[in-house]
């Protein structure tokens, strides 16, 4: 903790993230004990502004968190009723029937829904009951106690000079102290690598893998419109460079929600994520959807991806990490909400049991119980070797493999047993001499747009007379590592043109940074080959501001 002098102000429960996992475990603190006290900070400008929406949702966390939320008015209006998928080439697509799927892969009974909505809502019942959400309220500390353990956290910090100077209006933010400190920052969480950092909490499991999603809504010609169709693609344009797919989701009013993702362990430093979902927008079945329609929004996020075996210890002394700060994504299915949910439900649980006994500080151990032998293990425990099959064998062997691999695990067995993932995303990365350079078209305008134009559909601000929230642990290393031996890929892999390498005449390169663009994706944390840069979290409020859809 800084010497900065500060304000302090006591709970029972500290929440950073009004996420699905945080706002979860809120209500349910509040359900089991009404008079306990309860906080959830979130640094977004209110609740939802930083969730990417647009997913598939299986209500399998609501309806155990709040069974009654139809009659509540949840915002899930659009059941699935058509679910396709296809595996695409440059000209064409062959539809994968849906008969040899596992059961798993099954989308009806569960609904397209904009997660900022369902958040929103989320936050009104999590007030109802007597909880106070703070918006705004970036968390840029965690606050230790004698011990060690983790007592709370710094929130509201303002007011600092761009070189980390106090400014005239410098505010030095509260400490907020509980009994135990919920980590619900999502995937990459600034704190919560820290946490798992000091308490070496991922010793002993594999790595933890990553994509890269990118999505933008648009509203399309009626005709063309088919509310509650879903589908997912794999193959053209990726094929060989990368793993991933897109997802085509439609739901109210005439609008879809248009997906990509790109697995962040590519080898070639050349590949371009975001230009490749700018040219999957201009394959033929997806062209014709479009035409004629406008994007209204875009945005961009990492992707937990690990899976099973990457979940690090979920606890630390005062401390648990819930959600994507764990990383509990279904990949095959594209869903990780329901169980964010059913971890908060979960820890809310354990830190209630603990308080009754007198209990603080301590390790809330009940909770990583439930979450490797409950519902979430198990959900995920039947999908763990598809990830690393495919990153292993390639996508067709993965749709083999990884199907069969499925199947046997709805009765409870595996030909593979666990397969490991092997190296980070950033070690993945090969030398740009080893790779041909990717040669992509150039954005049209209509379907595609260059970078800077979708980031002002992502509503992004940051107030520009503050810290970069972006910075180098060397700052000689994007010039004289990653551009000779990379190709500086930093100008690639940040779907916001955070990045860029200024080459002039006579004159050494010059790396800069653009922090003003930054989208909250974390990419740059995650890829960067010599992990030399680091995400830290803005003042509150700053960020892509997404729209109420």
């Amino acid at each position: 903790m800084s010497e900065t002098e500060r304000e302090a102000m006591e709970y029972d429960v500290v929440i950073v993230g009004a996420g699905p996992a945080g706002l979860s475990a809120a209500i349910r603190l509040k359900q089991l004990d009404a008079d306990c006290n309860v906080v959830v900070l979130e640094k977004g400008s209110e609740v939802g502004a930083h969730i990417l929406s647009g997913a598939v949702l299986d209500p399998v966390g609501l309806d155990r968190l709040i069974p009654d939320w139809k009659k509540k008015g949840a915002p899930l209006n659009v059941p699935v009723v058509e679910d396709k998928f296809y595996m695409l080439g440059e000209a064409g697509q062959v539809r994968i029937p849906n008969f040899p799927m596992p059961p798993l892969m099954n989308n009806h009974g569960n609904y397209i829904v904009s997660m900022g909505n369902v958040c929103r809502w989320m936050a009104e019942q999590a007030e109802e009951l007597g909880v106070e959400i703070f918006p705004g309220m970036s968390c840029s500390e965690l606050v230790f106690d004698e011990q060690g353990g983790i007592k709370g956290v710094v929130a509201g910090e303002f007011g600092k000079n761009p070189d980390g100077s106090k400014s005239d209006g410098y505010e030095p933010g509260m400490e907020l102290h509980g009994k135990y400190v919920f980590l619900s920052e999502g995937v990459r969480g600034s704190l919560s690598k820290q946490v798992i950092a000091k308490y070496n909490l991922s010793d002993g499991y594999e790595p933890q893998k990553y994509g890269l999603g990118m999505k933008e809504i648009w509203e399309i010609d009626p005709t063309k419109h088919r509310e509650g169709s879903v589908t997912h693609t794999m193959g053209w344009p990726l094929e060989k460079n990368a793993g991933g797919g897109s997802f085509i989701y439609h739901l109210e009013n005439n609008q879809v929600y248009v997906g990509f993702v790109v697995h962040l362990n590519y080898k070639n430093p050349h590949l371009f994520p975001y230009m490749e979902f700018q040219r999957f927008k201009h394959h033929p079945m997806v062209a014709e959807l479009l035409k004629g329609g406008k994007r209204v929004a875009y945005g961009a996020r990492a992707i937990s991806e690990g899976g099973f075996q990457s979940m690090p210890k979920m606890v630390a002394p005062g401390v648990a990490l819930l959600g994507c700060s764990v990383g509990m994504v279904n990949v095959p299915r594209i869903k990780g909400n329901h169980n964010a949910m059913l971890s908060g439900v979960a820890a809310a649980e354990a830190a209630i049991a603990a308080i009754a006994e007198g209990r603080s500080g301590d390790e809330l151990t009940a909770y990583e119980t439930e979450v490797r032998t409950g519902a979430i293990g198990k959900d995920l425990k039947k999908v763990r070797n598809v990830k690393p099959l495919w990153s292993k064998y390639g996508l067709t062997a993965s749709l083999t493999l990884g199907g069969l691999d499925m199947w046997t695990n709805t009765v409870g067995f595996s030909f593979f047993g666990t397969i490991g993932h092997g190296k980070s995303d950033a070690e993945a990365t090969e030398e740009a001499s080893k790779h041909s350079v990717i040669d992509y078209p150039k954005p049209d305008g209509k379907l595609s747009f260059d970078r800077l134009t979708n980031v002002a559909f992502s509503f992004t601000n940051h107030e520009e007379s503050q810290p970069a929230h972006l910075t180098l642990k060397d700052a000689d290393v994007p010039v004289k590592v990653n551009l000779p031996t990379y190709a500086g890929p930093s100008a690639r892999y940040c779907p916001a043109g955070v990045y860029e390498f200024v080459e002039e005449p006579d004159k050494d390169a010059r790396f800069v940074i653009n922090f003003q663009n930054c989208v909250h994706c974390k990419t740059c944390d995650i890829k960067d080959p010599a992990q030399n840069i680091v995400w830290t979290t803005p003042q509150g409020g700053d960020g892509p501001n997404y729209p109420n859809m």
